[in-house]
């Protein structure tokens, strides 16, 4: 073996090795992993060791980095469900479209005057890039920080469809430059183009693994396996098809194929994003890592103050004020508008598309250095120099302030639901953990026993390892910051010792028990605990299920088709209001069952007048009840 070859293979696998170091890293300090995985590029690059350099791939680099791009943009798309999006469709739609135009001018405005000399397609072209958040960096955000569902389906949705926003702009901004101008209705055909053969291959791609995973027999013995390398082939085929037709339709393909086959009944969909979702952490690590390292301290130095001008801009004055007009009477609450403002880091698709366009401009330099036209190809220079740059100074002051103050950010602002610890991993407490996270609970379980701690982690589910009666467990746990404290083990013992430290030692508001001998019950209501008896739970099921058979298979569906929810009535628009004047006015399918006042609780007849603090009881479409919800108490 050649000692180039191997000291590149060398290469590689440090880097993926790294790269699942700042993963582990990542989960253990509850920050994004893509701080670890730039600062671990800087190291290995000219600015640190020297090990990794433009040399290193030769001209291998842009195929690399779009083959990445193509599996990280499909794999965030596949997660991307249609249904979510219909919490807050109005914001979502104006971050995309009006949110996107804003970054774009703000952008560029920003770009030229803090840099007079460059030119508009210079400063149109650094906005076009910068107007993508992207998936590669609001996931791993949204994976420590457990906003509510609307926040994080809003970032989301955004970073998806602004990273295909971006991309083609950014190309069509390009050829405009490297051409010499076009007419706005040749630049509005360019774009098109693209985004339409995106679209339509993304399509045709997405229809025929559908048919192939739903209606062909893909080996009956190893059918998951096959499932996963189809859909992993699929992304790339898709990507690379539409890249052929025009540069960047590609990333338009593979978002659209991943949001329509994500959004279809596939078989597999567990085993496609489990396998999909660790290729993808390969493939990051490594994108990252090497663009990184080819970035070099002296072109931000070069930036001076003016490149510190837009960062301010961007992070600052853009990011707040499309946020903040795309929400207008939206469902967010203020805080939750302050969190989005302050949470917009850019990721790889600029740094992938920046670092590409520079060696592509330096090239062109090259050419016209040798043709003697040194003035054009010193522009040229310059333009490259001004584009990395900028770019990367972006993407590394909002990665690191933004990303990595993420969490903290949110629980200053409060926009974190309040906690939720669920004490013993077993059966019922997976089961009560899968229910709460359903409805965008911030859950915890503490369990100590290995297996069950394993268990609950395969499930998806956040684990503290550790005995829940023991004060510090408990503590470490998020007690302090808890609403809500339910301890599901199935020793009793265990449970009326961590529901009396609960009260005595934390002050939680609502504290359940698990009673697993109903001659325990009394002994935890002595304690004011909320208890529920398994012996009793079951039988009244069964008692349901015998005597209310309706009843019982509706209520089997809580969570899925239907739902029971209570909630506090503080809309003044509800107040001094009679229940049938109300009625009308709740979304389709919802019922005001009950009524909780004073300590009671009562069916509401027609001329119940409804008073402040009154705690109703909604019973409806799931859906439905979320939007009731929302209109009962605005800002929940």
């Amino acid at each position: 073996m050649a000692a180039g070859t191997s000291t590149g293979l060398y290469l590689v696998a440090a880097i993926i090795g790294i790269g699942v170091v700042a993963q582990v890293l990542s989960d253990r300090f509850e920050v994004p992993s893509i701080i670890f995985l730039i600062a671990a590029g800087i190291a290995l690059g000219p600015e640190g060791l020297g090990l990794v350099t433009r040399e290193t791939f030769a001209g291998s680099l842009p195929s690399i980095v779009g083959l990445s791009v193509a599996i990280i943009v499909f794999e965030g798309a596949f997660h991307l469900r249609l249904e979510k999006f219909r919490e807050t469709p109005a914001a979502t739609t104006r971050l995309v479209t009006i949110g996107a135009v804003i970054a774009l001018l703000g952008t560029a405005g920003a770009v030229k005057f803090a840099f007079p000399d460059t030119s508009w397609e210079f400063a149109f072209l650094i906005g076009a890039l910068l107007v993508a958040t992207g998936p590669t960096v609001i996931t791993p955000i949204m994976e420590v920080v457990p906003v509510r569902d609307r926040v994080e389906t809003a970032l989301e949705t955004e970073g998806i469809v602004n990273d295909v926003t971006a991309a083609i702009l950014a190309v069509v901004v390009f050829e405009v430059i490297v051409t010499g101008g076009s007419t706005p209705s040749e630049f509005l055909q360019l774009f098109v183009e693209r985004l339409g053969t995106g679209m339509v291959i993304g399509t045709i791609v997405a229809g025929v693994l559908y048919y192939a995973l739903r209606y062909v027999d893909l080996s009956p013995g190893n059918a998951p396996q096959n499932a996963r390398l189809l859909v992993l082939a699929g992304a790339l085929v898709a990507f690379a098809a539409a890249d052929f037709v025009f540069a960047e339709a590609g990333v338009a393909a593979v978002a659209v194929a991943g949001v329509v086959l994500g959004n279809l009944d596939v078989p597999y969909e567990d085993d496609i994003s489990e396998f999909k979702g660790d290729i993808t952490l390969l493939v990051l690590s490594f994108v990252f890592i090497a663009l990184a390292a080819l970035l070099r301290f002296e072109d931000l130095a070069r930036l001076g103050l003016g490149g510190v001008f837009v960062v301010v801009a961007v992070a600052v004055v853009i990011r707040p004020a499309l946020v903040f007009l795309a929400t207008i009477g939206d469902r967010f609450t203020f805080q939750e508008r302050l969190f989005m403002s302050a949470v917009g880091p850019r990721g790889i698709i600029p740094a992938s598309v920046a670092t590409l366009f520079a060696v592509e401009l330096q090239s062109r330099a090259d050419e016209l250095r040798a043709a003697g036209e040194i003035v054009q190809a010193a522009q040229l220079d310059a333009g490259a120099t001004l584009l990395v740059g900028t770019v990367f100074l972006v993407i590394l002051a909002t990665v690191v302030f933004e990303g990595g103050l993420a969490r903290y950010i949110a629980e200053f602002l409060d926009v974190i639901p309040m906690r939720v610890i669920i004490v013993g991993g077993g059966q019922v407490g997976r089961t009560l953990a899968d229910r709460l996270e359903d409805r965008g609970e911030n859950v915890v379980i503490a369990e100590v026993d290995e297996d069950a701690v394993e268990l609950a982690r395969n499930q998806g589910h956040t684990v503290h390892i550790g005995d829940g009666t023991d004060t510090d467990v408990l503590r470490s746990a998020g007690a302090d910051n808890c609403s809500i404290l339910v301890t599901a083990t199935g020793d009793d013992d265990a449970n009326l010792l961590t529901a009396q430290l609960a009260k005595s030692k934390f002050d939680i508001e609502t504290v359940m028990a698990r009673a697993n001998n109903p001659d325990n019950v009394e002994a935890f209501e002595d304690l004011g605990v909320r208890t529920i008896s398994s012996a009793v739970a079951t039988a009244q099921a069964m008692d349901n299920a015998i005597e209310r058979p309706a009843l019982a298979q509706w209520m089997g569906e809580l969570g899925r088709s239907g739902d029971v929810q209570e909630i506090e009535v503080t809309s003044e628009e509800l107040i001094g209001r009679p229940v049938r004047e109300v009625g009308p006015e709740l979304p389709s399918g919802v019922l005001i069952a009950l009524v909780a006042r004073d300590g009671e609780s009562l069916v509401p007849a027609a001329d119940f007048i409804l008073e402040e603090g009154d705690c109703i009881t909604l019973i409806g479409n799931r859906e439905a009840v979320r939007d009731a919800m929302e209109f009962c108490h605005p800002g929940e």
